[in-house]
């Protein structure tokens, strides 16, 4: 068992789950997610994204994509013990949009990049960290980057204020073995900086992986109600409180969110362990190609799938 004190949650079920259903939740859900996830002790959830509908074309999204202060308010009327956290992408934030967090209901801002545009992240975060917020950097498709240039990102992490840096298996490709390794080397080489888990499931190893990195002491812990993520989805929330237990924790109040709103979901909307996801964890591929293979007529036919990723002359011939 994982010692109790080292790590704090973070529920990602809105903002990551929301890429399974373009961020379709309504506030009664919202709301009563914040509320479960305040009684069940997690630290903090994740209400969605930041992200300036200007820059990006939102469509339909429903508004937990580009979140709005003075809507948030009228969702979170009262704040409990549980932070409130949203994630930006480089690119596709506008900083005119990020208020002081005094003015601010939200706690914590993490950015996501890729390690090419590290330098880019770190620029969010100053600006973050000097508004305020504690702050995290999301280093993306790690299983795809190379050793010098982790080292290098790394030599500039270091001169960052950044909170918490995050090992983020985009794929759903690592094992404990990956986990141990990359844990191992981050805390090495970033020895002032907290760490966080960000884990998917293709391979169903995203619990398992989360509980490694803990036991290794990693402090935040990523995980989705009822698993909602993108693609394979995340750690479970209600499995990771189960298995740290202790006073802090307690799984009831998720259960009855996952049978009030999330079994009905789950019939609407796919996610979760799917062969299509599987295969392109066990890949290392980026799962888009699952999900347009699930979106298409011939979705159960799983060995055309795998036998057009893994020839020559189909293979994708890029990986971003």
């Amino acid at each position: 068992m994982v010692k109790q004190h080292q790590h704090k949650i973070i529920d990602c079920t809105i903002r990551d789950g929301g890429l399974v259903n373009d961020w379709d939740f309504s506030v009664e859900f919202v709301q009563d997610m914040y509320r479960g996830l305040s009684a069940a002790g997690v630290e903090y959830m994740e209400i969605g994204y930041k992200n300036s509908e200007k820059l990006l074309k939102g469509g339909a999204s429903g508004p937990w994509r580009f979140l709005n202060e003075s809507f948030l308010r009228d969702v979170i009327t009262r704040k409990t013990d549980t932070k409130l956290s949203a994630l930006v992408d480089i690119g596709r934030v506008d900083e005119k949009d990020i208020l002081p967090r005094e003015d601010s209901l939200l706690d914590l801002i993490r950015v996501a990049c890729y390690i090419k545009d590290v330098d880019k992240g770190l620029d969010l975060v100053q600006k973050f960290h000097d508004m305020g917020y504690e702050t995290s950097l999301n280093i993306m498709a790690l299983s795809h980057v190379m050793e010098n240039e982790l080292v290098e990102a790394f030599e500039e992490i270091n001169k960052s204020p950044v909170d918490v840096v995050y090992i983020v298996d985009s794929y759903g490709s690592m094992d404990n073995k990956d986990i141990d390794y990359l844990v191992t080397k981050f805390q090495r080489l970033l020895p002032e900086k907290e760490l966080g888990l960000h884990m998917h499931n293709n391979m169903q190893l995203a619990f398992s992986n989360t509980i490694a990195g803990a036991s290794k002491g990693v402090t935040f812990l990523d995980s989705s109600v009822y698993g909602m993520g993108r693609a394979a989805g995340n750690c479970t929330t209600e499995l990771l409180l189960s298995y740290l237990k202790g006073a802090r924790y307690d799984v009831r109040p998720v259960l009855e969110i996952i049978e009030k709103h999330m079994v009905a979901m789950r019939q609407k909307w796919d996610w979760g362990y799917l062969i299509p996801y599987m295969i392109v964890g066990a890949l290392d591929e980026h799962p888009r190609t699952a999900m347009a293979h699930l979106n298409g007529p011939d979705r159960d036919k799983y060995v055309d799938f795998y036998d057009r990723l893994t020839s020559v002359e189909t293979a994708p011939s890029t990986r971003n």
